[in-house]
């Protein structure tokens, strides 16, 4: 993780509160509000001023990747479960359905997913970055079990699971309706004729 989600040095007490304040602000602003909510409101909430929460996260983005982080640990080791008690083809199916349910959680996340790769050294980039590559992984085990075919990267499906993230989020999916249509939006990413 960055700097900016994971500082490597320790804060002053009156510090850390001040962030841990902002973190707690956010996530129950972006549970209610969406992701795209007034910042200056997330200060209000966290009882601090604009300067101070602009001294912890300069952006949005930065704020946001710091707020996702717990979601992101939580969501990877669930993934390295999947790969020790499924089969490779149903560990992918189960991590895709995972993955779409994670990012559905606030509204207009996916839309600050898609745009953040766009930006460099996005701060977004240091959460969704292992979240590609976990995909990666996961597809190369298919693949080597011959249920994905070659050419389908990490990148192409994790980009096709944040558009299905926008579409559970906007349709009020529950999560029997939001496996389903993840299933059915990523079946080209399996071999026609593959066991299923």
């Amino acid at each position: 993780m960055s700097a900016v989600t994971n500082p490597s040095r320790r804060l002053r007490a009156d510090a850390q509160r001040n962030r841990d304040a902002i973190l707690r602000a956010a996530r129950e602003t972006f549970d209610a509000e969406g992701v795209l909510a007034s910042l200056d409101g997330i200060a209000v909430r966290a009882g601090v001023g604009n300067a101070t929460l602009y001294r912890n996260f300069p952006t949005r983005e930065a704020l946001l990747a710091a707020v996702m982080h717990e979601s992101i640990e939580a969501a990877l080791r669930e993934a390295a479960e999947l790969g020790t008690r499924l089969d490779p083809r149903a560990a992918l199916t189960e991590w895709l359905a995972l993955l779409a349910w994670r990012l559905r959680v606030w509204n207009d996340l996916p839309s600050c997913i898609a745009t953040g790769p766009d930006e460099s050294a996005s701060a977004l980039s240091s959460v969704t970055d292992p979240l590609v590559e976990q995909t990666d992984a996961f597809l190369a085990r298919a693949r080597e079990a011959g249920d994905v075919a070659s050419g389908v990267t990490g990148r192409d499906v994790f980009e096709l699971v944040t558009a299905l993230a926008w579409a559970i989020d906007r349709f009020g999916d529950d999560e029997q309706a939001a496996r389903r249509r993840t299933a059915i939006a990523t079946a080209g990413v399996f071999m026609s004729g593959a066991h299923g």
